[in-house]
Order: C-alpha cells, then structure tokens, then sequence
C-alpha cells in the first residue's frame, strides 16, 4: 500500500464517485428504505439483490459496503485503474477483487462525505491489527450528535482517527487541526480530507504534544478511553493507561488549550469504585476555572464491558485467545474491586466566573442530538451565574418553557382522587423529569413572566401560610435546577 493517497488520486475517487452517485442519498436512492435498514443490522442479501443491476453505483455497493469479490472487469470499469490497486484501495486475487479499505458515503442533513478507514473483522475474516483504524463507530457517531455546532475560528480534533469530528467540524470552523499518535489513522484521515477537497492541517503525536502552547475555539476528543490494564492492544481504544487514566488526563489537559470562552467535548470512561461516588471521581481531575457538564449515559459490569470489547476486535469469547484476554481483563477488575464502568459525556468550558460543574445521570433513551442541549446548558448557568444573587433571582421574571408538561397520577381517597405523583416532563431534548410538590405546582403556575419570581414566593406563602424567608430558601435550588433543564427559561 502506498504511504499516503495522493490529492491527484484523492480526486481522480472523488470524480469517479460523482460519476455513479455514491454518496448519501445515491445509496439509500439505490438500495430502497428496507434493504438500507437491513444493511445498517448486518443482513446484506436483501441489498445484495438490489444491487446487480445498478450498474456502476451497484457495483460500488457490493464492493465497499458489502465487501463482495467482484470480477476484476467489472470493477475496473468503475474505478482508476491500475492506481486503486498500487493505493492498497482495492486488492486483486487472479481475476477477482475484494475491497483493501473501507471506503463508504457519510453524511449529515447538509450533504456527503466519503470516508477512509480499516477493514473490520468481518470484512478481514480475522481479527483486526494493532495499528487498525476504526470507521464511523457508535462513539464516533455519539460524539458528533454531542457536539456544539455554533460558528468558531479554531478547532482541535484530537485523535482524529479516520476524521470523522473534523468532517463534521467543517461545518462551522474556519481552521481546523486534527491530530493523532497513529501515522497511518493520519494517513487515512488526510485521504478522508482530500477525497472531500478540505483543508486540514494534521500533525503527528502523543496526546497535546502536537499542538503544545497553542489555543482553540473548540476542542473535540473521541480518546482511547477503554478501561483495563496498562496495555495496548489496539491503538484506537487502548492508551496504554491503566484504568481510567486516559480519560483522567485529557480532562485535566484539555481546559489549557482552551481560547477563552473555548469549549471542549469529549467521550470519556470512569471507574465505579466501592465508598466513591462517580461525580467525586471525575470532578477530582479537574483544574480550576472550568464550567463543566458531565453526562453518564451508561454503566457496565465487568462481565458485559470485557465481552463487548472483545467481539469489537473480532475475538471471539469462546476461543482460547479470548478466554485468556477475558480472564486477564477480569482479573485486573477484581484487583482494583471495579464494580462498574461508567461511560458518557463531557462538556468543559474555560471561564473566568465562578465555575459551575454538574454531574448528571442521563440513562434513559432519548432521540434529539445532546450537542443542542450541551449549548443550551452553557447558555443557562451563563444566565444564572449573572442572577447568583438571590436578590438577582428573585427580581427575574420566568416562565415554564413550552416544550413542559405536568402528569399528575391519583389514587382513590375519601372526597374523591388524590395526587399521589406529580411529575414535569420536557419533552424535548434529554427528556428531563422532576417529581414536585403541591407548592411547587402552584409556583409554576405562576411562572408566567408577568411577576417576578419574589413576588409570586410571597403569594404563595400568605395562600398556604407558610413563612416568606424559609419558602424562599427551599424554592431557590430547585429554580435553580429547573433553570439548567430548561424548564423555565427568562420571560
């Protein structure tokens, strides 16, 4: 395989491409609603059918996304040849030849990429090799619905991988830099680049190294954030960190290579260990003068983690290499008494203000992207860092957003039903809940942006006979936390 694709076959692809429609829409345009679901959970055959008669987007199809052998006419007729075969692109048997990288359409509600990356084990028939180079994964695509998309100048993608965030990136930055410890995650990041006719500056090294002394805007990190032993294994999920370290350091690293005002997001993991809480845990690694918004959305048990993990590379549990790694991994587990592992989000901020961090449990399904609701968030403790006071906030006028609503559920009582659970719902984003009180129903009722919010606690309190001073205590925490779900919003 060549050392690098050149920008004159990046684009002779990219040409070749356009010519058949195999982006995007040409696929699902292609392949019809159900056989592109039935692809997407792994069952080629119904694609496979649709594909014989597509002509050179068909052989596309059956090349790169279903990862057939093809006779050689065939594909030669599609492709620039004999470049795709001396570019490790395609790799030729006789007269047969089979995909040598996973090149397939990406997109987003803008358009269409391509992207470059490593066979899988099921398209290599083996396990994957040390230095493979992950495609668009589940992290990959949870990190990207994560991400702020407002307008920067600079922004880090650090650990690019194939250069999935960057793609994404170019959406809303003028610069980008995109960095990597693995030459060849550059070399295929730098074709995903060309093939797409972006400018993007890569540079080569361990974590910030590459970029030491410099700022961005933005800072995106999809890091090798598997938790296990001080090993690597696979270069794109193992740091060589014991633990959670890898997660550690770049939480503890990333707010100095923040611009000020800069964000950065990442996916992290966590230990869940026996007398300490997670949100002790990961709060501990951070320095000082950093909003931070940290979101678990799942929590493993060693059993469950070290499975998954081994079915990613194509091991098979049962075999006797994977039974050795699998005990291996669950010892290191029962030496460190790991009860869990905790996986999620996180949205740092460099301020000058007083620092808000906030460590919330999101565990349930929810469908809209989390990145809107990351920018939300900033803008709320924004809000509420300016009415810290509680003079400010009582002087505020609120009302309940209109994406709320309240379920009330009853019981059978003497004069009729009785409010057992009164729980508010928005019923967008996350989908955030809070169990409530009578008082706390009649304030919001209130909330209608007409009064301001000491003014509707006084009522309150001469309607239910209740001490002005102690209701304002008790309510303002929990306006507060209504605040940063979004469920009042300033009038």
């Amino acid at each position: 395989m060549a050392d690098d694709l050149s920008p004159e076959y990046c684009s002779a692809l990219r040409t070749c491409f356009e010519r058949v429609g195999y982006d995007a829409d040409g696929v699902l345009s292609l392949l019809g609603a159900s056989a592109h679901a039935a692809l997407g959970r792994g069952e080629p055959e119904p694609a496979r059918r649709v594909t014989r008669d597509g002509a050179g987007l068909g052989t596309l199809i059956r090349l790169f996304l279903l990862g057939d052998e093809l006779p050689e006419n065939e594909v030669k007729a599609v492709l620039p040849w004999p470049e795709s075969v001396a570019n490790g692109v395609v790799r030729v048997d006789g007269d047969r030849v089979r995909a040598g990288l996973d090149v397939r359409p990406y997109g987003d509600d803008q358009g269409s990429w391509w992207v470059f990356a490593d066979l899988d084990s099921d398209q290599l028939g083996s396990t994957v090799p040390v230095d493979h180079v992950l495609g668009v994964g589940h992290a990959s695509l949870s990190l990207a619905r994560a991400t702020i998309r407002r307008p920067v100048g600079t922004v880090l993608d650090l650990g690019t991988g194939c250069g999935v965030q960057a793609l994404h990136a170019s959406r809303h930055a003028r610069k980008i830099t995109a960095t990597d410890l693995s030459g060849r995650a550059l070399m295929l990041a730098n074709a995903t680049f060309r093939i797409n006719d972006l400018d993007v500056e890569t540079r080569q090294g361990k974590w910030f190294e590459p970029v030491t002394g410099r700022r961005f805007d933005q800072v995106v990190c999809n890091p090798p954030f598997v938790v296990g032993p001080s090993r690597v294994d696979y270069t794109y999920r193992d740091s060589g960190l014991a633990g959670d370290d890898a997660s550690a350091l770049v939480i503890a690293a990333l707010p100095e290579y923040l611009a000020r005002g800069g964000v950065g997001q990442l996916l992290a993991s966590w230990l869940h260990l026996p007398g300490q809480d997670w949100p002790e845990r990961v709060t501990s690694w951070l320095p000082g003068g950093v909003d931070a918004w940290f979101v678990q959305r799942d929590v493993a048990d060693p059993d469950l983690y070290v499975g998954t993990w081994l079915r990613d590379a194509g091991i098979d549990p049962r075999s006797a290499e994977g039974a050795a790694r699998a005990s291996a991994w669950l010892d290191w587990f029962a030496e460190n008494k790991v009860a869990g592992v905790g996986f999620g989000f996180v949205t740092l901020r460099r301020t000058d203000g007083e620092p808000r961090i906030v460590c919330e449990d999101l565990r349930h399904a929810f469908d809209d992207p989390l990145g809107q609701e990351a920018a939300g968030w900033l803008d709320r403790i924004d809000w509420l860092r300016a009415h810290s006071s509680p003079d400010a906030l009582l002087r505020a006028h609120l009302k309940v957003a209109d994406s709320v609503v309240l379920e009330e559920v009853s019981s059978p009582a003497d004069e009729g039903w009785e409010a057992v659970v009164r729980r508010l719902h928005r019923t967008d984003g996350p989908g955030w809940q809070h169990e409530i009180d009578e008082l706390v129903r009649a304030l919001l009722a209130g909330c209608r942006g007409l009064l301001p919010l000491g003014d509707l606690l006084e009522l309150l309190a001469a309607a239910h006979g209740v001490p002005t001073d102690a209701l304002i205590v008790a309510a303002l925490p929990l306006v507060d936390e209504l605040v940063r779900h979004g469920m009042l919003v300033p009038a």
